[in-house]
């Protein structure tokens, strides 16, 4: 029998997405911005504190990932590419790691990670993914946030090439406010 630290990272990888998945294909939000869910408040690897909103204005793919999980580190390298093309226009990746900073900081180094990546703690934290609408708490998951705050796509398992076309690059042509501009940017939550 598996000791159980290594039953929660099992169970979790082994859970694939699919049409069934609650959070596939444009699950929208019941909060009607991003702002008005528990805010994501955490340090980054260099423990310097962060906060999502700061990133307003932008494009948002927040994606929650660990270092034990296998499709995320599959995933990563396109998120790596995604950020280095799609930045200027607007877009900005953020990752909510679900593990040990230590742990992060390797992967970081490793796959070249070119986006903030913020430290959660792995067991104190998987309330995050439940706020954030990942019911499954199953890794990885993507909250993809418009300019003007709204949740356009709640999305577990790989983000892929055909998922960034259809839900992502739609919303990099919206005009929304600026970071600093709107009715969010009066007080950070």
């Amino acid at each position: 029998m598996l000791p159980m630290r290594f039953l929660l990272p099992l169970l979790l990888c082994i859970v694939l997405p699919g049409p069934w998945s609650p959070a596939v294909a444009g699950e929208t939000a019941e909060a009607a911005s991003a702002w008005t869910l528990p805010p994501i408040n955490r340090p980054d690897l260099e423990g310097t504190p962060r906060r999502l909103y700061d990133w307003r204005g932008r494009v948002l793919v927040v994606n929650f990932w660990a270092s034990w999980c296998g499709p995320c580190l599959v995933e990563i390298p396109s998120l790596v590419r995604y950020q280095e093309k799609y930045g200027p226009r607007g877009l900005q990746v953020v990752g909510v790691g679900l593990d040990e900073r230590d742990k992060l900081a390797n992967v970081v180094r490793s796959l070249g990670i070119n986006y903030p990546v913020l430290v959660a703690h792995p067991r104190r934290d998987l309330s995050l993914l439940l706020a954030w609408g990942d019911r499954r708490q199953t890794l990885p998951y993507s909250v993809v946030i418009a300019r003007d705050g709204r949740i356009a796509l709640r999305y577990v398992g790989v983000i892929d090439d055909m998922v960034m076309h259809d839900y992502v690059l739609p919303l990099l042509e919206e005009k929304g406010p600026a970071a600093g501009d709107g009715p969010d940017s009066k007080k950070a939550p």
